[in-house]
């Protein structure tokens, strides 16, 4: 298995910027870009569930990284997203953020025919890993959306085998257990990047040291805060902080949730995110105010 440089700190989810008319506002990611390096962030995921890689073309995908990795200029590191229903447009993706200069490769598992088994996942992804051999490839385990629940420590350990450049998983899930057998597993051999923004301190008190997360985006500053906290054992502090994450997720969720709310808030913040694609609905501008609102009410401060 190679020896890939591991991630730490924060991993921004990034959202996709699209004008109101839903086509792709290419033009906004340089100023995402520039405010995204600006901050303690590290990196970003481009293309995941929070930038709405399912409404997506193929093309729009491939673009998009290109913007990003034009943007980034160097300084964070850009994560391709390449899952996908369709093995053939994962392999697609995969090649060109290869080719482009991606840091890596993060893959979903495929939510409409599902993989019945630890080996038909391992096979699914395979060629996919293969596209871009010279990457850290990161299996995405997202039960809750993709309804694949197969143990992920198995996965890891059974899919070396075959891919040689599996560099570990982006586990958005809250089964600490199962996290934490993936952290152990063969004397942690492998990448754990955690998931869930609500509590990660919970995760890096299990040893991850690098999360991927939509709401990075716009609270950098409690996240940083949180790693900072955990590294020098003031649990205080980060407990503190993570109350204020939580808070504002449950404001999120009020707006549908993190996708949804998520890029109302980056168009409060002055980063021009738009509306999200169909079946996702816009907000109405009450819930805009509502949402700022509520957001005030927590003392949070726009950029």
């Amino acid at each position: 298995m190679p020896n890939f440089p591991r991630l730490r700190g924060m991993i921004a989810a990034t959202f996709t910027p699209m004008t109101e008319t839903g086509d792709i506002n290419y033009a906004e990611i340089k100023p995402y870009a520039d405010y995204i390096a600006s901050t303690a962030i590290d990196g970003v995921f481009v293309n995941g569930t929070t930038g709405e890689f399912s409404s997506l073309t193929v093309e729009e995908r491939k673009k998009i990284l290109e913007c990003w990795i034009t943007a980034a200029a160097g300084r964070f590191k850009v994560i391709c997203h390449a899952g996908s229903n369709c093995q053939r447009d994962s392999i697609e993706i995969a090649a060109h953020a290869a080719s482009i200069g991606a840091y890596g490769i993060g893959c979903i598992a495929p939510s409409f025919f599902k993989p019945a088994t630890v080996n038909d996942l391992i096979g699914f992804f395979a060629p996919i890993a293969d596209a871009a051999p010279e990457l850290p490839f990161y299996y995405y385990n997202m039960p809750s959306i993709t309804g694949v629940n197969l143990p992920v420590d198995r996965i890891l350990a059974e899919g070396r085998k075959i891919i040689p450049n599996l560099a570990g998983t982006k586990f958005t899930h809250n089964n600490l257990m199962e996290m934490e057998m993936c952290i152990d597993l063969d004397g942690g051999a492998f990448e754990v990047l955690h998931g869930y923004d609500e509590i990660l301190i919970a995760g890096l008190s299990m040893g991850a040291k690098a999360g991927v997360g939509s709401t990075y985006n716009y609270i950098p500053e409690i996240y940083d805060g949180i790693f900072r906290a955990m590294e020098v054992g003031d649990l205080t502090t980060a407990r503190e902080l993570q109350k204020k994450s939580i808070k504002t997720v449950e404001v999120i969720i009020r707006y549908g949730g993190g996708v949804r709310g998520g890029k109302a808030i980056m168009n409060l913040i002055g980063i021009k995110c738009g509306e999200c694609r169909p079946p996702l609905s816009p907000l109405a501008q009450e819930e805009y105010a509502a949402l700022e609102a509520d957001l005030d009410a927590l003392g949070f401060v726009k950029k």
